[in-house]
């Protein structure tokens, strides 16, 4: 692993080019709910581009900044003594284990309430490319709504305009409990494991960096895709998409390397790990096909009737499919990012995203104890 040094300039709020209005907006109670209260780290690596010689890439993304957004974004200016393809040989096959450098964790800015709405952090390299780097607090947002943000920086850095091209919305309420409230589904996700005194909450992916857990990346190109399909039937190998078919072959795996298991859920991870892998994929496809607008407004209403309750580890596997989010399309003006999404995971919470090694294909960011779900991996394939 390539060892360097990254110096940074002292964190500035970046001050809005004109006033802006001044109001308070409400969070939905799905977004109000302590599951979501973390920080996701994001980073996008651009290459040198002949085309901006002379622009500066701190400059153009801080001053369309100032025109994007109220203030209360705490922006870092920094600069590493490394070209950006010696980060990226050893970025893929084990996560971001740098990110600190990239993405400087500022004294007093890691909590939910009185912090940033954004921390960013642009990192200058010696080749002449940059990463843009940020820190998400997910109660005020999700993927699609920091890439429509992120989208109207870029427009205003390109000069695109003067306003952005999608105007912000809000609309939270839609995602507000009913009245009465009217619980229409069971919420397995939340559930109590009976014979587990006090269960597990997922861990997030700034909670669990410390030595007990290990994050690996894996790369899946149509090669890797065809290979876990030949394991299907014929009748599922052409309904079943990479979606369906990654998250079965992680879910397996996931299951297997449980730390702490109640009775109940040492079968159902037996059951996942022992049936064939189209059983896991239809597990899948069920739950998905589950998730309607009546389940959320189900979910909303269960959240505001159980007091906004944990979703809980055992049984659990989650993962935030990030590939068409736009993250990998995001231009400043240098083109599109060699890589852009989250470089973090935490157990049982996997991102998909998307990269080109050789070939177009999907990263899958996994963390486990002591390398199991490598392991595991290894033993899937």
């Amino acid at each position: 692993m390539a060892a360097f040094t990254v110096r940074r300039e002292k964190p500035t709020l970046v001050v809005p080019s004109k006033p802006t209005p001044r109001e308070l907006k409400q969070l939905s109670d799905i977004d109000d709910q302590e599951g979501l209260r973390h920080l996701i780290p994001v980073i996008m690596f651009y290459k040198c581009n002949l085309f901006m010689e002379g622009e500066d890439p701190v400059k153009v993304i801080r001053e369309a900044l100032s025109k994007a957004l109220v203030e209360g974004v705490l922006f870092i200016e920094a600069d590493a003594d490394i070209e950006l393809d010696q980060l990226m040989v050893d970025t893929m096959p084990q996560g971001c284990w740098y990110l600190d450098e990239l993405l400087h964790n500022v004294p007093g800015s890691e909590g939910i309430l009185g912090c940033p709405l954004l921390l960013i952090q642009v990192t200058r390299f010696r080749c002449g490319g940059f990463a843009f780097a940020l820190r998400l607090n997910h109660t005020m947002s999700d993927a699609p709504g920091l890439v429509q943000f992120l989208t109207a920086i870029a427009e205003f850095a390109r000069g695109d305009g003067g306003a952005p091209s999608v105007p912000p919305v809000w609309q939270r309420e839609f995602l507000a409990a009913r009245q009465p409230p009217s619980i229409t589904f069971q919420h397995h996700e939340y559930e109590q494991v009976i014979d587990t005194p006090t269960p597990t909450p997922t861990p997030t992916p700034t909670h669990d960096n410390n030595n007990n857990t290990i994050q690996k990346s894996f790369f899946f190109g149509p090669k890797e895709i065809k290979a876990i399909r030949s394991h299907l039937p014929p009748h599922h190998r052409s309904i079943s998409s990479t979606f369906e078919v990654l998250t079965a072959c992680f879910m397996e795996v996931a299951h297997t390397c449980t730390w702490t298991r109640s009775q109940r859920e040492v079968s159902r991870a037996r059951m996942v790990s022992t049936y064939p892998l189209e059983y896991a994929v239809d597990l899948v496809k069920k739950s998905a096909a589950r998730m309607t607008g009546e389940y959320l407004r189900s979910l909303a209403d269960f959240m505001v009737a159980n007091g906004r309750p944990l979703n809980i580890m055992e049984g659990n596997y989650m993962v935030s499919d990030t590939r068409h989010a736009g993250f990998d399309t995001m231009d400043f003006g240098w083109g599109k990012p060699v890589y852009g999404g989250p470089v973090s995971a935490a157990p049982f919470l996997s991102f998909y995203t998307s990269f080109k090694r050789w070939d177009s294909g999907t990263n899958v960011f996994a963390r486990s104890s002591n390398g199991k779900v490598s392991r595991g991996v290894e033993e899937n394939d």
